[in-house]
C-alpha cells in the first residue's frame, strides 16, 4: 500500500481493495495537519470505538470501517475540523448499540437509564458537548406497535432541527448507508433503501438551512450525494 495513494482514493475503494487497515491509514494521513491534543482525542475515540464494535459486522466488513468513513467524510468533503464532532462521528453508535458496555452497568437495566449513563460517561471521558452530539444521532426506543422506519424518520428529523451539528454527523452516516447502498447484498440494499428513501426530502433541506454549519462548497457536494442515493435507490426498489 502506498499510503499518500489513499488520499486519492473513493472511502469505498480504500474498504474494498485494503479493508480496515487502509481505512486505518487514511485516517492517520487525515491527522496529521491537526494540532496533537486534537490527535489525541480522536485516537482515543476510534481505540474506544474500535473495543466497543470489535463483534460488530456490517453483512460483509466490519462495523469500525462504517465510523471511519463516516469520520473521513466529514474532515475530506464537509471541511471539517470541529474535534467534537469528529469525535462523535467515531462513536455515533456507540450509545444506542453498546450502552451497557459504555456505562459498565447490567444490560438488564432500562432503555433510558442505560442511554443517560452511556451519554454521562462520554461526556465524562471527553466533554459534554461531544455527549451531547451522540445522543443526537442516538435512536430511542421503538414502540413495538408502530412502525419502526416511521419512528427512526421521525426521530432523526426531529432531533435534526434542533442540533446543527448533528446534521452534520447524520448526513455523512446517511451518505454512507445511502450512496453507499450498492456495497453490499442485495437484501441489505433493499430493506436500507426502503428505510431511508423517504428521509432524503427531509435531509435536503435542512442540508439548505442557513444555520447548518457547512461551506456552500459542502452543502453543494451532499445535494449531489443526496441525488446519487435517489437514483440508487430507486434502481433497487423501482427498477
Amino acid at each position: 500500500m502506498a499510503p499518500r495513494m489513499l488520499l486519492s482514493m473513493p472511502l469505498h475503494a480504500i474498504t474494498e481493495v485494503y479493508g480496515e487497515a487502509g481505512l486505518r491509514e487514511r485516517f492517520s494521513l487525515e491527522l496529521l495537519e491537526f494540532p496533537a491534543d486534537d490527535r489525541r482525542q480522536l485516537e482515543e475515540a476510534l481505540d474506544l470505538a474500535a473495543r466497543l464494535h470489535a463483534d460488530d459486522r456490517r453483512v460483509r466488513e466490519p462495523y469500525l470501517n462504517h465510523l471511519l468513513r463516516v469520520a473521513i467524510r466529514i474532515i475530506r468533503y464537509y471541511g471539517i475540523r470541529d474535534v467534537d464532532v469528529l469525535t462523535a462521528a467515531l462513536l455515533h453508535d456507540a450509545v444506542e448499540d453498546h450502552p451497557a458496555e459504555l456505562a459498565g452497568l447490567d444490560p438488564a437495566l432500562g432503555h433510558q437509564a442505560l442511554t443517560d449513563a452511556a451519554v454521562a460517561e462520554l461526556a465524562r471521558r471527553f466533554n459534554p458537548r461531544m455527549a451531547e452530539l451522540v445522543r443526537s444521532v442516538t435512536n430511542p426506543e421503538y414502540d413495538p406497535e408502530r412502525d419502526r422506519h416511521e419512528q427512526y424518520r421521525a426521530h432523526v428529523a426531529d432531533s435534526l432541527e434542533r442540533d446543527p451539528w448533528a446534521r452534520v454527523i447524520k448526513v455523512s452516516d446517511f451518505t454512507d448507508n445511502g450512496v453507499g447502498v450498492i456495497h453490499t447484498t442485495y437484501d441489505k440494499a433493499r430493506s436500507s433503501a426502503i428505510k431511508y428513501r423517504p428521509l432524503v426530502p427531509k435531509l435536503r433541506e435542512l442540508v439548505g438551512r442557513p444555520d447548518t454549519p457547512l461551506s456552500v462548497a459542502a452543502k453543494d457536494h451532499i445535494l449531489d450525494q443526496l441525488d446519487l442515493a435517489e437514483e440508487r435507490f430507486a434502481a433497487i426498489l423501482d427498477g
